[in-house]
């Protein structure tokens, strides 16, 4: 076994999300021993309490940057990191947090909070990359291990990670799945989401939620229209599903915008 000293750092970073996503990391059990025979996994308090100091390789980075703090601190963070990853829809996306963009987060405060006056909070819910340079985005909500596993190999090995850019309609396809849409009449986001679960909500006879954020040149427009002439899929509903777990990647953030100011 190689001496912790040469090798590849590796460091996880959790900023405004729920853990999900270094959960899935935990979840790869065999696999993570021997990711440890590889890299040395200097920081991961989801894990272990030992902290060794950059700089790192590699930096996995879960959440969205949500306060004035988490701004000073991703610098910091991207300072450090040769490399930086960032990883489920809270990460690449802003998570379920950036529903505040689109209300009034005082208004929130002061319904949830019994004194709102202190709570330190920004008025938006970004993702990473609005504040640093990231090196790969994996999406999810949360994350598929298994593309994990082949982003962690990639940058081991410095080749770029082989994660397939298609939508989950290819999913629905490689497993034998009737397209509930064209069979049922029931709306679905798999049109424009990024492969990655498996198809999960389908293969139930359910549309899918978007959990995998857009996939590559989505065109949202489209799918609305369908929605909503085909399907009649009132404006509420359409904006519902755009504004769901990727809230504020681009290509839902601006159909919703559209849909919402009633320009279809």
């Amino acid at each position: 076994m190689s001496n912790n000293r040469s090798k590849p750092k590796l460091a996880v970073w959790k900023f405004a999300s729920c853990d999900g996503c270094q959960l899935s990391l935990l979840d790869c059990e065999d696999e993570l021993l021997q990711l440890a025979d590889t890299m040395n996994i200097a920081y991961f308090m989801e894990a272990s309490s030992r902290q060794v100091e950059g700089p790192y390789d590699l930096s996995l980075v879960e959440g969205s940057i949500t306060t004035a703090a988490e701004e000073r601190r991703i610098r910091e963070v991207r300072a450090q990191s040769r490399a930086l990853v960032t990883i489920g829809a809270c990460a690449t996306a802003g998570g379920i947090q950036a529903l505040r963009n689109f209300a009034d987060v005082k208004e929130f405060t002061s319904v949830v909070y019994a004194h709102p006056e202190y709570i330190a909070t920004l008025k938006t819910s970004t993702p990473i990359s609005a504040h640093v340079p990231v090196d790969f985005e994996l999406q999810g909500c949360p994350i598929n291990k298994k593309q994990l596993l082949e982003v962690i190999s990639a940058f081991l090995h410095r080749r770029p990670p082989q994660v397939p850019p298609h939508s989950v309609c290819i999913e629905c396809k490689l497993r034998g799945n009737v397209c509930v849409w064209v069979a049922h009449g029931t709306p679905c986001m798999g049109p424009v989401t990024h492969a990655g679960c498996g198809a999960v909500c389908p293969s139930y006879n359910r549309g899918c939620y978007a959990c995998y954020g857009p996939k590559e040149n989505p065109n949202t427009q489209s799918l609305c229209h369908w929605w909503k002439q085909e399907l009649g899929a009132d404006e509420a509903a359409v904006i519902e599903n755009l504004r769901n777990f990727n809230a504020a990647a681009p290509a839902f953030d601006e159909e919703s915008r559209r849909q919402e100011s009633g320009s279809d």
